[in-house]
């Protein structure tokens, strides 16, 4: 068979193995966490409905405590939160994450950080707005409500003040800020705005229904950090 014919082949095969849309860097499966599960009092979680539609249970991912400072590897992409941690009206949910071993459970970067406004959290209805970090230096703003919708488009944002790894297997610490005020809704990474949004962009049909609600932590599948000061303001 001629080369160019094998390669034209090839490309063909690839694009009806992997859907529109989808790299082949970013099609890697979720793998189960040794010794998963919640061990932190009070605190609950969700896979999302993709994983669990791939047989993916809450058991395979963790989330545990170290005096203040909790700690989550995935594992599926997950949620986690306590029902007693709410926010009304105006407020700014903030926390440090440092992920010991940048893509040291895959081969590019995964994202992990905060949300607010749940409401229905583990059911077929949940709603929620997230903000989070990767660490080379790229953010996203998203949600479920029930379905996903995209507040900073379809990929990840570049914005220098995302702190970047040195290298693949070293250690970034992000601060993660998300505030509500009367008419808009705001994340900020390291002290600095990285997306800004009027309040009614996000509220509405097939957004959420309101930004008071349960606040908590959002990680992407593979990954893993250490969250500290969690706090809200």
């Amino acid at each position: 068979m001629p080369r160019t014919r094998f390669t034209l082949l090839t490309l063909a095969f690839a694009f009806l193995a992997f859907p529109a849309g989808l790299s082949l860097a970013q099609h890697d499966a979720s793998h189960a966490v040794a010794g998963g599960g919640i061990t932190v009092p009070g605190w609950t979680g969700a896979v999302d409905a993709g994983e669990a539609k791939n047989g993916q249970v809450l058991a395979n991912a963790s989330l545990s405590a170290h005096g203040d400072v909790l700690h989550v590897k995935t594992g599926p992409s997950v949620s986690y939160w306590h029902p007693d941690n709410t926010a009304t009206g105006s407020y700014t949910i903030t926390a440090t994450f440092e992920e010991p071993g940048y893509m040291a459970m895959g081969d590019h970067p995964h994202p992990y950080g905060l949300f607010i406004g749940g409401a229905n959290l583990g059911t077929d209805t949940q709603s929620y707005l997230y903000c989070s970090a990767y660490g080379n230096g790229t953010f996203i703003v998203r949600g479920f409500a029930p379905g996903p919708f995209q507040m900073n488009g379809g990929r990840p944002e570049a914005n220098a003040a995302v702190n970047k790894a040195a290298d693949k297997g070293t250690a970034v610490k992000q601060q993660i800020a998300l505030s509500v005020t009367a008419d808009k809704v705001e994340c900020a990474i390291n002290g600095t705005v990285v997306g800004s949004y009027p309040k009614s962009d996000v509220i509405g049909a097939g957004k959420l229904a309101s930004t008071d609600g349960i606040y908590g932590l959002r990680f992407g599948h593979n990954t893993e950090a250490m969250v500290a000061g969690l706090q809200k303001k």
